[in-house]
């Protein structure tokens, strides 16, 4: 055991995007093989309280902790790559500081003081990450800090960053540097000068990075690395190179036999013994594939792929675990609105449904609002008419329901109140708790809870046990009132939660697979072990593949 926590402080320079989460993410994960217990928090110096009110469109994906906090979608990569359940607090914004502060200073805690950055907003900030290292035990917390070095927005928490590393020990403390080596297609070599920039702009506040990794396409060149090494003040040992790579779980590999935990380590002043043999055993598996399907997710937010980032890793985590490749289509889901101005935007006619047919398995991911509904509606119904694999993700397992209603129960206004408040057969309601709540922010149905599944289903089957914990996010649910009538015809309900208080799990048992969940399963999958839905639709979608499927149903 570490006897004082050491931090590691991972910023980024030149431009946003560049992967400080999958860095932090990397480092994290090869120091936790050392033996060392290790967690990440991801900085975001938005205004935001957290990220559940924000557009996914342009910030990406929101990540459901188990407590059921809203966070970035890098606490996701964390878990994914430490194989943690991470909480709110590992979450850190500008909102949730500043609010602690006026709290305490409305509370009365600082004594007459003019409250000031510096030192009440930094000392919150640093107490923040004091307190988890401490509460959790940790040997070393990875912090990384969201934005770009001179943006205005992370100063408080770069000069809070500094204190710490003024304020402990000189072995306590690491600072990680993200930065960019482009190369200019005219020109052809690897340019250094936006990384001395970006290392000049970190020191004008007071920070020395202990090391740089820099982005680039292609593998630093001994050249490129003496240029940076000289400018940056910068041992060449300590200039990592973090080149593309066909997966993102092969980046603590690349970074490993490059020597980024010797050069970490001995700073400090920490012994281990690094044993990567099981984690290049997983990483391995994302390379050399024997089969190859396609999936069309159809969604909302396509047009930024980071809006549903969980849901393409559960699939590549479901594709390896099987030995197969999946190729993936992002379909804006107002491609298959049936109005004629919509379809005519798209230059497609209203049949463009028949697309479909051509991939292994449909994906329906979460979302909100009228936009698109109806295109989600026409391709549920579509992939259960045409016995094609499908999986539908929180609003994809509710507009599900509503098709099976439309198209199967002849319920032709069926809808949900989301959508059509006024609907003479509401299939889809407000959760009665949701109605007297004015706030937006952190008041869905957020978090873990129970799920108790049938026996003789396939949710059973898939899951091989009679109770399973998901997590959640969501205002609107099933209205039991339709369930008989739904049963029916062929649907069945097959989880439910809080004592059967709320349907979980749909499926249409005769199909090849048809399955919708009201959690968030994909939150849940791991590299080396898929959540078990994901992991099953892949199975069918091969099977889908090789036998190319009988239409069983009629629309």
């Amino acid at each position: 055991m570490v006897i004082h926590p050491k931090f590691i402080f991972v910023t980024g320079g030149v431009m946003s995007g560049l992967g400080k989460g999958i860095v932090t993410s990397s480092t994290a994960k090869l120091l936790q093989l050392c033996g060392l217990k290790v967690s990440c928090i991801k900085i975001d110096p938005y205004l935001n309280y957290d990220a559940g009110t924000m557009n996914p469109l342009t910030h990406g994906e929101v990540f459901v902790t188990e407590d059921g906090g809203e966070c970035d979608m890098d606490v996701g990569n964390y878990e994914r790559f430490l194989d943690v359940n991470l909480t709110i607090d590992h979450n850190i914004t500008t909102g949730r500081i500043f609010s602690n502060v006026i709290k305490s200073e409305r509370a009365g805690k600082y004594l007459g003081q003019c409250v000031q950055i510096i030192p009440h907003i930094t000392d919150e900030i640093k107490s923040q990450l004091r307190e988890i290292s401490v509460k959790e035990n940790l040997d070393v917390l990875v912090v990384e800090c969201g934005g770009t070095v001179g943006d205005i927005e992370s100063l408080p928490f770069l000069e809070a960053l500094r204190q710490m590393k003024l304020e402990d020990e000189y072995s306590d403390t690491f600072f990680i540097h993200v930065t960019l080596a482009p190369v200019l297609d005219t020109v052809g070599d690897q340019k250094t000068k936006p990384t001395q920039h970006s290392v000049q702009e970190l020191r004008r506040i007071g920070i020395q990075p202990d090391l740089l990794a820099v982005r680039c396409k292609t593998p630093l060149t001994k050249d490129t690395i003496r240029k940076i090494s000289l400018f940056a003040n910068i041992s060449p040992d300590s200039v990592m190179s973090c080149h593309d790579v066909s997966s993102i779980y092969s980046v603590p590999e690349i970074l490993y036999e490059q020597g980024i935990a010797k050069v970490i380590l001995k700073k400090l002043n920490l012994s281990y013994n690094l044993d990567i043999s099981d984690w290049k055993k997983i990483s391995k598996t994302y390379t050399g594939y024997n089969d190859h399907i396609k999936i069309a997710i159809i969604g909302k937010y396509v047009n930024l792929k980071d809006s549903y980032v969980s849901v393409y890793q559960a699939l590549l985590h479901a594709g390896a675990k099987l030995n197969t490749e999946i190729e993936i289509d992002w379909i804006d889901s107002e491609k298959f609105e049936t109005k004629d101005d919509v379809a005519l935007n798209y230059g497609i006619l209203d049949n463009s449904l028949t697309l479909l047919n051509s991939y292994d398995g449909i994906l329906v991911p979460g979302g909100f609002g009228a936009r698109g509904s109806e295109g989600i509606i026409n391709a549920s119904n579509h992939a259960r008419a045409n016995n094609i694999p499908y999986l539908g993700i929180c609003f994809g397992f509710q507009l599900a329901i509503i098709a099976f209603a439309r198209y199967v129960c002849k319920l032709s206004d069926a809808n949900t109140t989301e959508i059509n408040e006024k609907t003479s057969n509401p299939l889809i309601v407000y959760m009665p708790e949701q109605k007297h709540i004015k706030n937006l922010g952190g008041t869905m149905r957020l978090g873990l809870h129970e799920i108790e599944l049938t026996a003789d289903s396939n949710a059973f089957e898939i899951y091989q046990n009679s109770s399973i914990e998901r997590r959640h996010r969501h205002r609107y649910e099933f209205n039991q009132n339709f369930k008989e009538l739904l049963e029916k015809h062929g649907m069945r309900f097959t989880g439910s939660s809080d004592n059967k208080k709320r349907i979980e799990i749909l499926e249409i048992p005769k199909h090849m697979f048809y399955f919708g969940i009201q959690y968030h399963g994909e939150f849940h999958s791991r590299p080396g072990n898929p959540e078990p839905s994901f992991k099953h639709f892949i199975k069918a979608s091969i099977k889908k593949k090789a036998t190319k499927g009988n239409q069983i149903f009629s629309s």
